[in-house]
């Protein structure tokens, strides 16, 4: 249950995204969906780091001690949940400007099942090369931010034209949610919690 719309919004999201609309699903459910699929990129990393290694580029992999790999993925996993949820409510409140009036629980659907292929990505970190990865990432970022402006006007029951002014909204909110996490990261690391090599 927890899952059932993962292969549609790979294989026809547009019809997927319909069936979503139209079976809106309890707030337990996307939240469970969050908390399930955050866990692929917090896993994968921390094998990847404690480990595998990272190859960054030229020369030796890479490896955190196992304790510092948990605190970090740790951490990722909280702020990955955290995010979704920011990003939720942000398209929650953003929706009277676009003659919406979605519920939190259309939100946070919306939030959950776009960041989907976000969160899928974390398995390229058991292949730990870093332009690999990137490759990966860029590609499900791609995917992502099709499926919020496939989404939007769907789940927020608006034309189209004003779907694509919502949904680069929602895109513009999650890259200043995005550039808050890292900036946070980047605090965290100076203030002595940065992750420890082995």
């Amino acid at each position: 249950m927890v899952l059932n719309h993962l292969m549609g919004l790979y294989t026809h999201p547009k019809q997927e995204w319909q069936t979503i609309e139209k079976n809106h699903e309890a707030l337990k459910s996307s939240l469970s969906h969050v908390l399930l699929i955050a866990l692929i990129p917090a896993v994968c990393s921390y094998f990847a780091t404690a480990h595998i290694g990272w190859h960054p580029g030229a020369g030796d992999p890479l490896f955190l001690t196992p304790k510092s790999a948990m605190f970090m993925s740790i951490g990722m996993y909280f702020g990955l949940i955290a995010g979704v949820l920011a990003l939720a409510y942000l398209a929650f409140w953003m929706g009277r400007t676009f003659d919406a009036d979605p519920t939190y629980t259309q939100a946070l659907e919306l939030a959950a099942y776009t960041a989907t292929p976000l969160f899928m990505v974390g398995l390229s970190a058991l292949y730990p090369v870093l332009w690999f990865i990137m490759v990966v990432g860029l590609i499900g970022l791609a995917y992502s931010v099709y499926l919020l402006y496939a989404g939007v006007p769907i789940i927020m029951n608006i034309p189209e034209e004003k779907g694509f002014i919502y949904a680069s909204s929602v895109v513009t909110a999650g890259l200043v949610l995005l550039v808050a996490l890292m900036a946070s990261s980047v605090i965290l690391w100076s203030v002595g919690l940065g992750p420890m090599m082995q």
